[in-house]
């Protein structure tokens, strides 16, 4: 049975998960995930979109994205096929790097955009890896706290959600729980 077409557009925005095969790790030092950052920002260079929100777990990724003119297929192909040749020549292996076809989910309103934005970058929280998002630099997080030049992530869209003083703003956000949480802009 084939599989399903995944709905895409240009312009669309999705939440892209991918795991290590046998969820075993994907990144194994910190030269691995330099090395997918910087394949991902080679990506964007050859096939454009725009990365909103991103955090490179050991086993698996999350990416926010909102595509250009290429589908979401288009893009993980080339990231994770140049990804799989370095890894499997650095480590001697030889085969499927990532589990199996990556997951995305279609953002269809603000909220949903906010909720994966929060839920990205709280992930290595929830997984019992750090206490403090400080601790981690494997995410957008300091993208969005700090005024980084030359950064190849697109908070604008995510901060005009909020009034100002928007970083503080979007940090109440990201820490609100419950009811509290749906008192933001949307």
């Amino acid at each position: 049975m084939p599989r399903k077409r995944r709905i895409w557009y240009p312009g669309a925005s999705f939440h892209i998960t991918s795991r290590g095969i046998r969820r075993t790790s994907l990144f194994w030092d910190e030269e691995d995930r330099e090395e997918y950052l910087r394949l991902l920002v080679e990506v964007m260079a050859k096939r454009p979109f725009i990365l909103q929100t991103y955090c490179l777990m050991t086993n698996h990724i999350h990416l926010q994205i909102k595509t250009l003119q290429h589908s979401p297929s288009n893009i993980m192909q080339l990231l994770h096929f140049n990804y799989a040749k370095y890894f499997n020549k650095k480590y001697n292996f030889t085969g499927h790097v990532f589990e199996s076809r990556y997951g995305s989910e279609l953002i269809t309103s603000a909220r949903y955009e906010l909720e994966v934005n929060r839920y990205i970058h709280l992930n290595p929280i929830r997984a019992g890896m750090i206490n403090s998002l400080e601790e981690y630099p494997w995410s957008s997080y300091f993208d969005y706290i700090e005024s980084k030049e030359g950064s190849f992530i697109n908070s604008e869209q995510i901060l005009a959600y909020f009034p100002e003083p928007q970083i503080e703003q979007y940090l109440q956000f990201l820490y609100a729980r419950g009811k509290e949480a749906d008192q933001y802009p949307i």
